[in-house]
């Protein structure tokens, strides 16, 4: 015979453990909708930014709402079938499809021109782009070994501290271009000697954190940009600012630009097209994300990768384009871009 009081416990546990499933099952149901239903509402605010620089702030996201989405139909999945489930992996579908119309572009968009033979009759430049996170990076001799140890010609930081200045400057040899009104925090560092530096004064858009230096070169010269944008929030600010750019980059023979910098701008959005498009330049660099490289704000947070796209390289046509790459993290919140670019015999 079987024990009463057995069944009873036995009763009980079983009892207890579809109590605990039904919790789960809960929990996963009301994650899932949410995120699924957030990421969809934000995506399709994000198709905004084709006309309003307020809702082109939702698109530097894509990249973390499309993540999202596939994570709530992920967990929508493995809840029982419902209307409820249905409507959950309907709204996570609708994300992913939203911000794939924002990614996809990117992706794949012709980074031409590319030198096919690796640029081994051409003349070659190396530049590395970073923002050295000013006073915060606590490897500052480190960053410059390791920079150094590159051997670029042509070095563009943004955010740069006089204790950075001084690794670098006791290491390499490089000449250095920088605005001394804003405290040389974008610097151009370059192995070959600049025939002229600074900015002209231009009436449109905002100010930003710049420098300009143009050099000698078979054929003629060619000129670098180092530039560095605030954030996208709140809107507006930016887009001056790439306004400003623009009307800088027409100064100069935009066949041989080179423009490099943290444009705290990500490709997903309608502002950097637009930028794009109106300078008129390749942006050698594509879908590669930059920040955060390690713990960031006040908070100390960690991210395990990297999410947002926010250092570029642009190119006039005059440069083929040999090698671009990510550089390791460095103790900024940047990871550096490497870039290498072959200049085409002059017509």
């Amino acid at each position: 015979m079987r024990d009463p009081a057995r069944q009873a416990q036995a009763h009980a546990r079983g009892g207890s453990m579809g109590l605990v499933r039904v919790v789960i099952t809960r929990i996963l149901e009301d994650i899932a909708v949410a995120l699924a239903v957030g990421s969809a509402l934000a995506m399709l605010a994000a198709q905004g930014g084709r006309f309003s620089d307020r809702l082109d702030i939702a698109t530097h996201f894509a990249l973390v709402f499309l993540v999202l989405a596939m994570a709530a139909a992920l967990m929508a999945a493995l809840t029982p079938k419902s209307l409820l489930r249905r409507f959950t992996l309907g709204a996570a579908a609708l994300a992913v499809v939203l911000s794939g119309l924002l990614i996809l572009p990117e992706m794949t968009r012709d980074t031409q021109p590319v030198s096919r033979d690796g640029g081994a009759e051409l003349a070659r430049l190396k530049i590395i782009q970073m923002n050295t996170w000013s006073g915060r990076n606590q490897t500052m001799d480190e960053t410059a070994d390791w920079l150094v140890a590159q051997d670029p010609d042509i070095i563009v930081v943004e955010e740069s501290s006089r204790r950075f200045q001084r690794a670098l400057e006791a290491r390499g040899d490089y000449h250095r271009t920088c605005d001394p009104d804003d405290r040389c925090e974008v610097i151009i560092y370059s192995k070959p000697t600049p025939v002229s530096g600074g900015l002209p004064r231009v009436r449109e858009g905002a100010y930003f954190p710049a420098t300009r230096a143009t050099f000698d070169a078979p054929g003629g010269d060619f000129t670098v940009i180092g530039a560095h944008y605030t954030w996208p929030i709140p809107a507006g600010p930016q887009q001056q600012q790439s306004l400003r750019l623009t009307k800088i980059a027409e100064l100069y023979d935009r066949d041989r630009l080179i423009i490099t910098g943290d444009f705290n701008s990500t490709p997903w959005s309608f502002t950097l097209r637009r930028q794009d498009e109106a300078l008129g330049l390749s942006r050698r660099n594509r879908s590669m994300l930059t920040w955060p490289a390690m713990a960031f704000s006040r908070w100390n947070i960690h991210m395990p990768l990297p999410f947002l796209a926010i250092d570029h390289v642009y190119a006039g046509a005059d440069w083929k384009t040999v090698s671009v790459e990510r550089g390791p993290s460095l103790g900024s919140d940047h990871f550096p871009v490497i870039v290498t670019l072959a200049l085409s015999p002059a017509d």
